[in-house]
């Protein structure tokens, strides 16, 4: 799954037979590991077959998969280098900041014109 070119729909498929996969190789029914999920079996299903499944759906898969480090793999925790962190004396980031377009100048507009 490299490609940035694949569908929402198209990921969401290979990663539901991901799932399948992973499931048939442990020797799992989909009844066992939705239980161990603490899921219905056909939201289960739902995800193999690749349908939009909540955030909080994966999370129990994966722990019923005991697969839940891996989601350390997906997006891992962002540190600051010291030069940022020295930038932003010790504070912690709370929105991103809007980018300037270049030649644009906001200097020349005024109230009642």
């Amino acid at each position: 799954m490299t490609s940035t070119t694949k569908s929402d729909d198209e990921i969401l498929r290979e990663l539901g037979d991901r799932l399948r996969r992973e499931r048939l190789n442990r020797n799992l029914t989909q009844a066992h590991l939705a239980a161990e999920a603490g899921i219905a079996r056909r939201t289960l299903q739902k995800a193999e077959e690749g349908e939009v499944t909540t955030l909080a759906t994966m999370v129990a898969i994966l722990r019923g998969l005991g697969l839940l480090s891996q989601l350390e793999n997906l997006l891992p925790e962002q540190t600051l280098s010291p030069v940022q962190l020295a930038r932003m004396q010790g504070r912690e980031r709370r929105r991103a900041s809007q980018s300037k377009k270049k030649g644009q100048d906001f200097g020349s507009w005024t109230w009642g014109e």
